[in-house]
């Protein structure tokens, strides 16, 4: 039930801005979802359907965008990409202490409104 508390929120912020905007209705929504979440887009779209009715927001696209998981280590400062395994070990000078820098987001990137 997760993503139920989540969707609501989702709605929540499109429908204050739409209409502080003066929207008539939302078209579509943009959502950036770091893998690392746990949240799934597709529970997501179905409740979406639920939590509109009746509003502005009703019929409404949602357009997810897939953020990966990467990292940056912290003592030779490269950047790259952590597998499902999540190991933090750089791959250029193999040591342990990286930071998580992407994977985590969850943003209403944009809406589309009328």
């Amino acid at each position: 039930m997760h993503e139920m508390a989540v969707t609501e929120s989702i709605a929540s912020i499109c429908l204050r801005h739409a209409e502080r905007h003066g929207a008539k209705r939302i078209l579509q929504v943009n959502i950036r979802l770091g893998e690392l979440t746990g949240i799934v887009d597709r529970y997501v779209a179905f409740y979406w359907d639920m939590v509109t009715r009746d509003t502005i927001a009703e019929g409404a696209r949602l357009h997810f965008t897939r953020v990966p998981v990467r990292a940056r280590c912290n003592r030779c400062g490269q950047e790259y990409p952590v597998g499902q395994d999540l190991d933090l070990t750089c791959p250029g000078c193999g040591e342990v202490d990286s930071e998580i820098v992407s994977g985590k987001e969850f943003t209403v990137e944009s809406i589309e409104i009328e």
